[in-house]
């Protein structure tokens, strides 16, 4: 004989209710079968609302009735749509019966116990009368058979103990003498010793199946819900969840308490004593595999067999010197809690006495730091204790798993893992057995917190970065083309999935927690809502996703002004925005230490050489020991590309203007020219040296003519160069007289730092940079007299771009 259980959505519609018949149907072949179902989905939930309504004299009970009665008759018709008046005349009997007690809930303005249990039976009792008669309509072997006549318990209405010589005796006999192939039952529902209507409590129906796989010693209970088994976490927080094969009792019981829906252990009892196996099946897939909880050891290769959680739970602390040492406090604090019938979900206490924290349900709350702080009211005046702290909008995660004992290092694991995403721990409790690690954290970074440990302790190394990118112009185009196409590569080579979560340009700004689709990106970002650098800002702490990184490719100030706001979140910023690493002394330093404390990545190689690892190159040294003495540089790769193609027989203004043509100058080419951009890619080489330095403090000798160096708009300074070819014809004069290339220098020697066009002989390292190349020299303690030299492509769209998404990849690696 087998015994199964279909839960609420199991039966939530006669579309499932036919996947029912055909899984008992096709049981039915090979052995007689029990099945013990559950109200349709919701109606539970709706007979209370009827029964609260009616009860607080609110006439709306008839609108809840209504509803409640439309579904079942629905049902009725499509399940069975011929010949189904005796069906539906019992149904609407029934139904009268009910809308008689909420008439008499309404008139007396009362709901005991007694009478809530009466209310919330008719769930059960009319979704099992149409489940079997849908069947015998369609010729099937099957009865049903009423719970309340063989369960028999006391008379503790909404919470019925059984009474299991009485019960177990009546299933026995009525099974021995059943013939039909399939019976019918309905969950939850019983009667007491007297003959009143009682309810088994929470998880009646798994209850109720589990006293009959038990008094029939079957080999299996099998229970039907909507997932396929218990699973590592919950799957519609975490997407790479999966289901767990093979559970202990223990681990199933400990993953229920936290969260885990699928199964409630107090009702499990019956089969648990008697080391019954339960297997968890999917409605809606039957073939899948599923979970079976049993006794039996289920190996597995991760210590960590779920991870689970608790929403809506407050913290409260008792606290004070005067706890120290004296006794009886524990006692009187759960005395009180127990008296207002508050449940305690956790509890943890310093060792040193001075404290107690309860983790509660945060309905509880109010009550209960009014009764705790009436009870030590006397501590309380005598300033011994201080009143009870009440902390709210929090959860519990839950790492769970038999083997964990066994291994090493878990707790640092889980902690660490949360404290990298500035996840904050408000309490931790782990029992001896050491098969339950719990910790209470803010219940905004839940989604945050299971997705985090989930990567780390279920899947295949693989780190997840969510990227927010703002600036999708030419270089931020490029850089999205870039991860498209890497995105394969990264994951199969490095363990990094990498996935663009938001997306923003001047105009509009598009999001995606599952990641923007990459391919049509440009046609989604022009339908996206209208942009916002706040708005972006919020949008992208709201998502709050693991490994989160903001990457500015803009050259605005007001951006820059935001990255402090990112970092406070734990949002790593990457950027090739030079305004924020070049700003005051004061907030750069204010960026570094924002990064350090909240465990969030600043990164800019960008800002000095674009795809060139100078400042990672430069952090190697100074970490390494080094001292760095001078640096000489040529770090603009759009003055570099100006000077090389710039001679007699061409015009400056020309060549100024194919440079912001091929991606090399700043939209408003003055920033190169005026000397500016090459003095903030020193000032931060020299800070990064470990030199306190402002912008100010640098040296810039001008190339530009004056009325260049005064032009209004960026038109108004093309046309200064028109009208000034003749000061920059001279200028290439001279170098060529003196055999020598014009070449923009940046110098920092001795804490001093200077930038300037000048005269390069041929011969010097300077001399032969082509193109838009950049070089820069290092004279450190270890490379007195020949320097360390970088050198390559300073600038472009692409080059640039790949160096943004080097910066990511770092971020991904730390």
């Amino acid at each position: 004989m087998k015994v199964l259980k279909f839960g609420g959505t199991s039966v939530g519609s006669s579309k499932n209710i036919n996947k029912v018949i055909n899984i008992l149907t096709n049981y039915s072949k090979t052995d007689s079968v029990v099945c013990v179902v559950s109200a349709v989905g919701g109606i539970t939930d709706k007979l209370l609302v009827a029964g609260d309504l009616a009860k607080n004299k609110d006439e709306d009970f008839n609108e809840a009735f209504k509803t409640i009665k439309e579904i079942h008759i629905s049902i009725v018709k499509e399940l069975i749509p011929t010949k189904n008046e005796p069906i539906i005349s019992y149904v609407q009997e029934k139904l009268n019966e009910l809308k008689s007690l909420l008439d008499g809930i309404f008139l007396i303005n009362e709901l005991s116990p007694k009478t809530s249990d009466k209310l919330v039976s008719f769930g059960e009792l009319l979704s099992s009368f149409i489940i079997a008669e849908t069947m015998k309509s369609r010729d099937i072997s099957a009865e049903r058979k009423n719970s309340q006549d063989i369960v028999v318990t006391n008379s503790n209405f909404t919470k019925a103990e059984v009474d299991y010589k009485i019960t177990d005796k009546n299933i026995l006999e009525y099974f021995k003498s059943a013939k039909e192939r399939i019976t019918i039952l309905p969950g939850f529902v019983s009667r007491s010793k007297s003959g009143e209507q009682t309810t088994l409590g929470r998880g009646g129906s798994d209850f109720t199946a589990a006293i009959i796989a038990a008094a029939l010693n079957v080999t299996q209970l099998e229970i039907w819900t909507d997932v396929s088994g218990m699973f590592t976490t919950n799957p519609k927080l975490v997407k790479q969840a999966y289901p767990i094969e093979k559970i202990s009792y223990q681990e199933a019981m400990e993953l229920s308490h936290f969260g885990a829906k699928v199964l409630y252990p107090p009702t499990v009892q019956p089969v648990l004593d008697l080391n019954i196996p339960i297997h968890i099946k999917n409605t809606l897939d039957p073939e899948a595999i599923g979970t079976i909880i049993s006794n039996k050891d289920a190996h597995s290769t991760s210590p960590v067999k779920g991870i689970s959680n608790i929403n809506n739970i407050a913290l409260l602390t008792l606290q004070g010197s005067g706890m120290i040492g004296i006794p009886g406090f524990s006692r009187r604090l759960f005395e009180t809690l127990s008296q207002e019938k508050i449940n305690v979900i956790m509890i943890t206490q310093a060792s040193s006495e001075h404290s107690i924290c309860l983790g509660i349900e945060e309905k509880d709350a109010h009550a209960a730091k009014a009764a705790i702080d009436t009870t030590f009211e006397n501590e309380i005046e005598l300033h011994k204790i201080d009143p009870i702290i009440v902390e709210r909008d929090l959860s519990i995660i839950a790492l769970v798993g038999d083997n964990m004992k066994n291994h090493q290092g878990i707790s640092g694991k889980m902690f660490s893992t949360l404290g990298k995403n500035n996840i904050n721990i408000r309490a931790i409790a782990q029992g001896a057995s050491e098969k339950n690690i719990s910790a209470v954290i803010l219940q905004c970074d839940v989604k945050k917190a299971l997705n985090t440990l989930h990567e780390q302790f279920f899947e295949i190394k693989t780190k997840q970065l969510n990227v927010f990118i703002t600036g999708v112009g030419n270089v931020g185009e490029k850089l999205v083309e870039q991860i498209k196409q890497q995105r394969k590569y990264l994951k199969e080579n490095l363990k990094i999935n990498l996935r663009i979560a938001g997306l923003s340009n001047s105009r509009t700004m598009i999001f995606n927690e599952d990641g923007i689709d990459l391919n049509n990106w440009k046609d989604l970002l022009k339908e996206g809502e209208k942009a916002s650098l706040q708005g972006f800002f919020e949008k992208t702490k709201t998502l709050n996703l693991r490994n989160s990184i903001f990457v500015d490719v803009t050259a605005n100030y007001d951006v820059a002004n935001l990255y402090a706001n990112y970092l406070r979140s734990s949002i790593a910023v990457v950027a090739c925005n030079k305004i924020a690493c070049s700003s005051d002394y004061e907030n750069y330093k204010l960026l570094k230490r924002l990064s350090l404390k909240y465990n969030a990545p600043l990164l800019f190689e960008t800002n000095v050489g674009a795809g060139l690892p100078i400042i990672d190159t430069l952090n190697n040294l100074i970490a390494s020991g080094d001292k760095v003495n001078s640096i000489q540089a040529v770090l603009s790769g759009s003055l570099n590309y100006v000077f090389n193609n710039f001679n007699n027989t061409t015009k400056f203004h020309d060549v100024v203007k194919q440079a912001g043509v091929e991606g090399y100058t700043e939209p408003d080419p003055r920033i190169d020219l005026s000397g500016v951009d090459v003095a903030r890619k020193i000032l931060i080489l020299a800070r990064e040296s470990g030199v306190e330095m402002n912008l100010e403090d640098i040296e810039n000798i001008p190339f530009l003519s004056e009325s260049g160096l005064k032009s209004d708009s960026v038109n108004d300074f093309y046309e200064t160069l028109i009208a000034d070819e003749a000061h920059y014809q001279k200028l290439f004069a001279s170098a060529k007289a003196n055999n020598c290339q014009l070449k923009y220098v940046a110098k920092f020697d001795n804490g001093k730092a200077s930038v300037s066009l000048q005269e390069i002989p041929i011969g010097h390292p300077f001399s032969n940079l082509e193109g838009s190349d950049n070089i820069v020299m290092f004279y450190t303690q270890r490379y007195p007299k020949q320097p360390m030299i970088i050198k390559g492509a300073g600038a472009g769209a692409d080059v640039t771009a790949s160096g943004l998404f080097a910066d990511i990849i770092r971020v991904g690696n730390e």
